[in-house]
Parts: C-alpha cells; sequence; structure tokens
C-alpha cells in the first residue's frame, strides 16, 4: 500500500517559509508506532511513560479460552473459490443510508475434522436460513453437516459455526450466506466516494480491503494465506462500469426488483489474498494503452480529469516502469491487465488491488500546466511501488501481518529504481535518502521504535496490524534492502529475487525464504561476506534501531554503539543481539577510493583508517548503510574545513549525510550543537539540492523549540544570511525568477531558495511572491504562478494577507479541478495568522462537505505548524476527538493528526497535557495509541535540549550574525 497522510514536498517546502515546512519533519518523526516487537525470545512491549524518561514495560499475550475468542484463524479448514455477487446503491434509501446487498457463496477444503467453522464477518446484516446464518453443503458425495448454531462474535469479528458432527478431514463443502451492508463513507471495506460533476453529486462504489476489511464486503477468511480464486459479478445501475481484479464480459442488462440494471461478471482471479480484492462501480472514464501492448493498461478518473489529459503521465509511465520490472525481476507481469483508478476519497496513497490499483487522486493524476514537479514526481514514485507489490506481495504474499515489511519495505525500495529507470534524468537513486532513510532513522533512534520483524503472536488484533503501517515498516525496510542489494551488488540481489518469486509464486512465505534465495544467489555468485545473508540480516531486522559507529582517525580505532536520540531513554525492549549489529563500512581518505571495512563486533581496529593532521576521513560512502557516523574531534574540525574550503571534493549525499548525523549526534551528546551548527557554514556556497534539504529539515528543529524566543531573531538571521547566496543565484540563472531549472533537484532547491528567503527576511523576496498572488486575485482565471512556486507564494500570501486573501484561496481550493492544485491551497490556508480564520478552518474538518475526512488531518497538521494555530489546533483535537477518531483512516490518519499538533511541545505543562489527553482518551486511541506514546517521548527530550542547549543555540547565532565572514 502507498503511504498515507505524509505530507507532500511542495507542502514541506513551503513550510520553510513559516515554519510550516517542520509538520513534514515532525509528522514523520510522529507517524504511528505498533506494539511490534521481536522475534523469538522477544516480549511484546507496551510503552508506559515517566517523566525522567520514557520506559517500556513488558506484558504477555492471553490465551483466549475459546478459538472464536481469539483473533486468528484456527486453520481447520482452507478455502478453494469464492463467488461474491454484489449490488451496491448510489442512491440513499428512505432512511438516508447507502447500502449494499450480495450473497458469497465459499467452496472450502476441510483439513483436519472438526465441527467448528470460524469465518470473518464484521458490519454485515446476515439473512438467516431458518435458525442459522448459513446454508453448508457437503461436496463430491459428502453429506450436508448438520448445523448445531450460528452466531456473530463482534469483538474478533468471527461468524461462528458450531456442527453437531465433525467435517470429514480432506471433504469438500460449500458455505452460502445471504446479507447487506451499509456503503459508508469511512473509506474502509465497501464505501463509497463522492464527487460533483456538472453541478451534480456523484457517488463511487469502492473498496479498501487491507488489511483486514474485506470482511466488510462478504463474509470471508480475511487472512493473507487464506489464498482463493475469486469469482465476481457486480450489479449496477446503466449509466456505470463495474471494475474489478480481472477482465469482465460485456455487461448483462437485468431487471432486479423493478430496476433495469446491468450485471458484470469477471473472469476468475489467479489465486490470491482476500486483501488484494478490489470492485468499483462508477461513472469515470479512461484511456488506455496502444492495443500492440501484451497487458491491457487502463487509467480510469472522474470524466474531466482523463479529458484534460491528467491520467497521460500516469499512463506513459506505467509502461516504462512495467517493462523495468518485467526486467529486473526477471518474470513476465503475472496478469492480463492493469487498471489504476484515481479516487475522489482514499485513505492511503494508493492499494496494490491485484489487477486494480486504486490511488488517491494526487498519487495518480497529473496536470503539467498546473501540478508542480513534486507532485509528478509523487505520482511516478507511487505507480512504481504498487507496481512493485505485483510480483513481491501479491503473486508472493508474507503469510502474516507480522511480516508486512517484506512487502512495503521492499516495494519502497524498488519504487525508486522504477522511477530511475522512468525518468533517468532525476537522480531517483540520491533522492531515496531524504524521502525515506533520514526520517526512518529519526523515527528508529526512539525509544519506542520497534523492530521490522515480530513473532506472529505478537500481532493479533487488527489495531495492532494497522499500526505496522508505519514509516519503519516502509522506510527502514528499504533502507535496509538498499543497504543489502549494495554489499552483495544489484545484480546478484536480482537473481536472489528471481529464484524466490519463481519458487514461491501464487503461495506465501517468511522472511527466512527471502534469505535463502539471495544466500544461493551469493554462493553462486562467489560474494564473500563475514557470514550469511540470514546471520547478517537478522540483526538488521529482528531488533529495533540501528548503530552510531565511532571512528577515531588518531589510532584507527572503529566502535558501534545502539543509537538514541535521547541519551536519558531506558530501553528494556529485549535483544538476543544485545543491539550489535554486522556492519558493512564504506570509507575513504582525502584523495583516496572507496573501501569496506566490515565491523561484525561492538569494537575494532583498521590502521588503515588513521590519517594525518591535515587529512580528513569520510565514512558511510553515499549513505549506503543504515547507521550514522561520529569521529574523533580533530576529523571533525577537518571535515568542516574542508566543507569550508572545497565542498565539492566531499561527496553531494555526503555533504547531507554530515549535517543530518551532526545535528542528531549533537541531540545525542555525542557532540556539541555547535559543531553540528558549524556543519551549515558552508552553505553560503551551496547549491546542490540534498545538503539545503538535510540543512533546512535540522534547522527547522530548532526554529520549531524557539520561534516563541528571544533566540528565534538570531536563527532568522542566520537563515537570511545563508539563503541569501542561495537566492541571488537562481534569481540570476532563471532570468529574476522567469525561467524554471532543467534539472529536477535544481527545481527543489528554487523554490527551496525562495522559500527561506521569504521567511528569512531576505530583501525583495516578500514583494515578489506577494504580488504574483495580487496578479492572480485581479485575474482568478489566469494563475500565472509557477506550479513549484504555489505552495510558498500561497502561504506567503495568506500569511502576510487577511480575511480577502483567505477567502479568495478557500474560493479557489472549492473550484479547483485538479487535486494537487486544491491540496497546495489546503496547505496554505493554514498559514494566515489571524485566530479567528484558524478556527473557522479548523472547524471545517468537521464537516465532510467542507473538507474531505481523508483530507482532515493535513488540515490540521498544517494548522498546528503555525505558531499561531498550534495551540488552537491541539484544544481543537482535545475538544473533538472522539469524532474525528470515529472517521476512520486507521494508523496514517491518527499518527498525523497527533504528530503534527505536538511538533512544538518542549515544556513540562505540555507533556503533562498529553498526559492527560492520553488518560482521559484510553478507551479512544486504538491505532493512535503508540503514537501519543512517541510524543511523549519526544516532548520529554525537547524538553531536555532545550534546557541544556537554549544559551548556546542563542550565543552561537548571535556570533554568526554579527560577526564579517
Amino acid at each position: 500500500m502507498g503511504k498515507g497522510y505524509f505530507l507532500s514536498k511542495p507542502l514541506a517546502l513551503a513550510g520553510i517559509v513559516a515554519a510550516v515546512g517542520a509538520a513534514a519533519t515532525i509528522i514523520a518523526l510522529s507517524v504511528v508506532y505498533s506494539k511490534e516487537k521481536a522475534k523469538n525470545k522477544h516480549l511484546p512491549v507496551v510503552a508506559t511513560e515517566r517523566i525522567d524518561s520514557f520506559v517500556p514495560v513488558y506484558t504477555t499475550p492471553s490465551t483466549p479460552k475459546e478459538p472464536w475468542q481469539g483473533h486468528r484463524l484456527p486453520g481447520n479448514v482452507k478455502p478453494i473459490n469464492y463467488h461474491v455477487t454484489l449490488w451496491p446503491r448510489l442512491e440513499p434509501n428512505s432512511d438516508g443510508l447507502y447500502i449494499f446487498t450480495g450473497n458469497c457463496t465459499v467452496i472450502f477444503k476441510c483439513i483436519t475434522a472438526t465441527d467448528l467453522i470460524l469465518i470473518h464477518s464484521n458490519k454485515l446484516n446476515l439473512k438467516k436460513f431458518g435458525d442459522h446464518h448459513v446454508k453448508l453443503t457437503g461436496l463430491n458425495g459428502a453429506p450436508n453437516p448438520s448445523i448445531k448454531t450460528t452466531w456473530l462474535e463482534p469483538p474478533t469479528t468471527f461468524l461462528v459455526i458450531q456442527l453437531n458432527s465433525p467435517l470429514k478431514a480432506g471433504g469438500t463443502y460449500e458455505l452460502f450466506t445471504d446479507f447487506d451492508g451499509e456503503l459508508s463513507n469511512d473509506m474502509g471495506g465497501f464505501y463509497r466516494s463522492e464527487y460533483e460533476e456538472n453541478g451534480v453529486k456523484k457517488v463511487v462504489a469502492t473498496t479498501q480491503m487491507q488489511p483486514t476489511d474485506a470482511r466488510k464486503a462478504f463474509p470471508c477468511f480475511d487472512e493473507p494465506v487464506m489464498k482463493a480464486v475469486f469469482h465476481i459479478t457486480l450489479i449496477h445501475p446503466p449509466n456505470t462500469v463495474a471494475l474489478s481484479n480481472s477482465l469482465s464480459s460485456d455487461p448483462e442488462s437485468i431487471k432486479v426488483e423493478g430496476q433495469d440494471l446491468l450485471k458484470t461478471s469477471f473472469d476468475p482471479t489467479e489465486i490470491m489474498s482476500p486483501y488484494l480484492l478490489a470492485f468499483v462501480v462508477c461513472e469515470f472514464a479512461f484511456i488506455k494503452a496502444p492495443k500492440d501492448e501484451d497487458v491491457l493498461v487502463r487509467i480510469w478518473a472522474r470524466k474531466k480529469a482523463i479529458e484534460e489529459g491528467q491520467g497521460n503521465y500516469a499512463l506513459e509511465k506505467t509502461g516504462s516502469v512495467l517493462a523495468f520490472l518485467e526486467n529486473y525481476y526477471n518474470s513476465s507481469y503475472p496478469l492480463k491487465k492493469s487498471d489504476q483508478i484515481a479516487l475522489p476519497d482514499f485513505s492511503a496513497g494508493a492499494m496494490e488491488n491485484w489487477g486494480l490499483i486504486t490511488y488517491k487522486e494526487t498519487s495518480l493524476l497529473y496536470n503539467p500546466k498546473m501540478s508542480s514537479n513534486g507532485d509528478k514526481e509523487e505520482v511516478a514514485k507511487v505507480i512504481s511501488h504498487e507496481l512493485a507489490h505485483m510480483w513481491f506481495g501479491n503473486l508472493v504474499t508474507m503469510k502474516w501481518w507480522n511480516d508486512l515489511w517484506l512487502n512495503e519495505g521492499f516495494a519502497t525500495y524498488v519504487s525508486y529504481l522504477g522511477v530511475d529507470y522512468a525518468e533517468p534524468t532525476w537522480t531517483m537513486k540520491d533522492l531515496i535518502i531524504p524521502n525515506e532513510i533520514l526520517n526512518a532513522m529519526a523515527v528508529d533512534a526512539m525509544a519506542s521504535s520497534h523492530p521490522l520483524s515480530a513473532r506472529e503472536e505478537d500481532i493479533m488484533r487488527p489495531e495492532q496490524i494497522s499500526q505496522l503501517f508505519d514509516s519503519i515498516t516502509y522506510s527502514k525496510g528499504a533502507a535496509v534492502l538498499r543497504m543489502l542489494s549494495d554489499f552483495i551488488t544489484e545484480k546478484v540481489f536480482s537473481k536472489g529475487l528471481h529464484t524466490y518469486l519463481d519458487e514461491f509464486k501464487h503461495s506465501n512465505t517468511v522472511y527466512h525464504d527471502l534469505w535463502k534465495h539471495l544466500q544461493m544467489a551469493v554462493d553462486e555468485a562467489g560474494v564473500k561476506l563475514p557470514d550469511t545473508i540470514e546471520v547478517i540480516m537478522n540483526r538488521w531486522i529482528l531488533q529495533m534501531g540501528f548503530p552510531v559507529v565511532t571512528i577515531n582517525t588518531q589510532t584507527g580505532q572503529i566502535s558501534q554503539k545502539h543509537f538514541l536520540t535521547d541519551p536519558e531513554s531506558v530501553v528494556e525492549t529485549p535483544s538476543e543481539f544485545n543491539y550489535e549489529w554486522i556492519v558493512p563500512v564504506t570509507w575513504m581518505k582525502t584523495g583516496g577510493d572507496e573501501q569496506m571495512h566490515w565491523l561484525v563486533d561492538k569494537e575494532g581496529t583498521n590502521t588503515d583508517m588513521k590519517i594525518g593532521s591535515n587529512e580528513w576521513l569520510l565514512a558511510n560512502i553515499n549513505m549506503k548503510g543504515f547507521f550514522r557516523v561520529n569521529y574523533d574531534s580533530q576529523n571533525w574540525e577537518n571535515l568542516i574545513a574542508k566543507l569550508d574550503s572545497d565542498h565539492k571534493d566531499i561527496p553531494v549525499i555526503n555533504r547531507a549525510q554530515i549535517i543530518d548525523d551532526a545535528f542528531n549526534l549533537a541531540r545525542a551528546k555525542y557532540i556539541s550543537i555547535t559543531m553540528a551548527l558549524s556543519t551549515t557554514k558552508f552553505l553560503d556556497k551551496e547549491v546542490e539540492h540534498l545538503p539545503w534539504q538535510a540543512a533546512t529539515s535540522n534547522l527547522n528543529y530548532i526554529m520549531l523549540m524557539f520561534d516563541r524566543s528571544e533566540q528565534y531573531g538570531p536563527i532568522k538571521a542566520y537563515l537570511r544570511k545563508q539563503g541569501t547566496p542561495l537566492f541571488q543565484h537562481f534569481t540570476r540563472i532563471t532570468d529574476n525568477w522567469k525561467k524554471i531549472p532543467e534539472r529536477h533537484t535544481d527545481q527543489y532547491n528554487q523554490v527551496t531558495a525562495i522559500s527561506l528567503a521569504c521567511g528569512s527576511g531576505v530583501k525583495g523576496c516578500d514583494e515578489l511572491v506577494t504580488g504574483w498572488f495580487r496578479e492572480w486575485m485581479a485575474e482568478p482565471d489566469n494563475n500565472k504562478i509557477n506550479p513549484n512556486f504555489r505552495s510558498t507564494v500561497y502561504c506567503r500570501a495568506i500569511a502576510s494577507g487577511g480575511e480577502e486573501e483567505w477567502d479568495f484561496a478557500w474560493n479557489m481550493m472549492q473550484k479547483a479541478s485538479i487535486a494537487s492544485e486544491a491540496m497546495k491551497l489546503m496547505g496554505a490556508l493554514g498559514c494566515t495568522k489571524h485566530p479567528w480564520l484558524i478556527s473557522r478552518y479548523l472547524h471545517y474538518t468537521l464537516n465532510p462537505e467542507k473538507i474531505r475526512k481523508q483530507d482532515a488531518p493535513i488540515v490540521i497538521a498544517n494548522v498546528a505548524s503555525n505558531a499561531v494555530g498550534q495551540p488552537l489546533a491541539w484544544d481543537f483535537i482535545r475538544s473533538n476527538w472522539e469524532k474525528l477518531y470515529e472517521y476512520g483512516g486507521g494508523a496514517f490518519f491518527l499518527a498525523s493528526l497527533l504528530g503534527g499538533v505536538t511538533s512544538r511541545f518542549s515544556s513540562e505543562f505540555e507533556y503533562k497535557q498529553l498526559m492527560q489527553f492520553k488518560d482521559d482518551n484510553a478507551a479512544k486511541l486504538g491505532a493512535a495509541t503508540m503514537s501519543v506514546m512517541q510524543a511523549m517521548e519526544v516532548t520529554k527530550a525537547n524538553i531536555n535540549w532545550v534546557a541544556e542547549n537554549k544559551e548556546q543555540v542563542y550565543e552561537w547565532f548571535l556570533k554568526e550574525t554579527t560577526s564579517s565572514r
């Protein structure tokens, strides 16, 4: 599944203007965590707080007294195929409800003799046949089983079927149910999405089954390992089209309850997990690939979006990415078609339903006249992510959700390779650093992090599963797979994937199976490693966190230690590896070539790493490894001096790495904050995107901590001092902002330049961008603002304006037919400095007619990133938590709410407010439980950091802005 509520790059960059950019960083830091814990001897952790530090405590899983009181299927039966017929109503009934009716026949095999059948059914009204909810029939001559009783067990969402005598092992049976349910707007299961076209309200019936919502659409064995073949039939109005995972026959005209309808039947699916099912009934249009293509590729969206060509880019890149993936996996695309559909209401970024991928509109649609380069990258990246799943996740699926990282971490990593192939000038393989790896490190350096892979028994309930959809699973998963691919080589990695997919196609696996096939490829290629793939990689997936590698360039000593951002935090999560990793350390000296050192113990020595007084050593070249690097003070000073004298001698990724490592090491008390700040002094000569992105991300944290204090003035002055040359550089090479640079990363840095300049008060910047906005207000139908700049321009104009500017932006957002444009305006509306406008905007999130449910956390997070709006957003969340919680949307939704609103918390009073919020809403936290605990840990770390660094930070910035350099 594509990621959920992470702010887009345009919104994040706009945030530099008024500290809005910090929202993206803090949300990445505060994304929700599961209670997933490590394998084997590990015990699950339930986090509790204390004022001085964050301390986990342990519980043990309870054993249910009865099978239906647990959350796992007993495995005594296994489905073979389903026949499902559904009829969604696209108009409300007399009670104002949208409903669907349907029936399901599942043919299953009895694995072990049993007198109990459990099948999932959630929020469905099941018709009774006499005294029971099902009809049960024996097949192939087997007698019809005698049913004793049936009932629904809501806590575990089981339909319980007790029999008078056992089913026969090896026998085949048929279970029939007839049901109806609500086609609600909660974005889960079978739900409705709404939009307006030519002044007429339109309703789409669509699905989101992952992870545990197929049971909301029809009774089914709703676990990944319960693969089956699905025969889907949809009944729908004559003016609509029906889509599902496989190809369909021509619709048949039928009459039901006096209504003229269509019935569309679909070809049997491949054998697949129920969470990958999808069906859509809509009035959308489509474009498709040329007829000579082997695979039918279609892009579906609202008719106006298709007419405007918003699907063209997605169609073009789908073919390129599929070609890359077929070559990368050495395996043909496993289906006959690939439908991709953009939905107005969707809780995540996208979902990899096999053959019918569903997307949020901003993740699939692109308009070159209105969308930014960030929007374009997002479309390419999400398409590549979801197509990667067609093999890795769909063809071969994890056995249980505890290994979700196998699906999502892999798809995240490969998505960058796919886009790099489709857009070779973008340097996408470099952009994985800021987009995934740095964010994952920020999260994984906390005591409340979790291992990539957990024990099955620790991940049982749906809310526990939902919490796994976090940045550890996606971004850290991608980072460790990237590291693995690098040290065994990409060619060997790809070869191992091919044999893995070939052996396990249409079945389920655990991570051991992947290690086995990669080891086979390593052995065949003769790659030398310090140990087996399994021994090396289990250190990275079965324990949380990562190491900081410290190199003493005076002695050649090298050591590792579990890195924690807050050194006062106490980690009591057991690790059989004692928080020790087998670390591939790449390094180079002044003017030397890249070398490799395997750190296999806590400490080691490499005398080749010793340097002279005027030399420097750099480790983790291009950040290939998932670890931070610390040096002795002499090498730090030499690296900073090199950056100051000739920064281009340091690879661009490592210039970003030095900055990010230094700031995080300073927060963890390995080095001083003044040394970390010194790594940014060379930026007045830097024009590359990656170092500036790392710097603004880390400096935004300092701004968040001090933007309500006297320290803010010198900080802002320093940003103005360092940012002015960058602003002047882009003013010069773009003919005073009239042109757009050709390079993808230069376009990002151009936006950074103007955002930073306006936010820090560079002369002429504010007048430039507010002038553009006023020109648009004068001609609303002629927006000449370059799409790359719009987030920045909109935010700055609204921040410096009043009701007139706010109302104009609100009206233009309501009229926007392009989702990415609406998102830019939505983010900017939170920049206003007028409390009454902020309050009005926050309350709009409670009205889906004004702000879609999927967008509520984005609005609240953007308001909270505004210093004026933050306390208002916090009060709003506390007053309306119950309603926001019931909005649905899962872990991404709730994490965005809490992560954004608590980003500035740095006082004991705010910490106690968080504690009170947790206590007051103990029964209404669900998937947000770990997000609250994370916010508390972050707040406590912020309190300690501010107390210890306030004076040093003030003096350093004051000195740097008053001295000539």
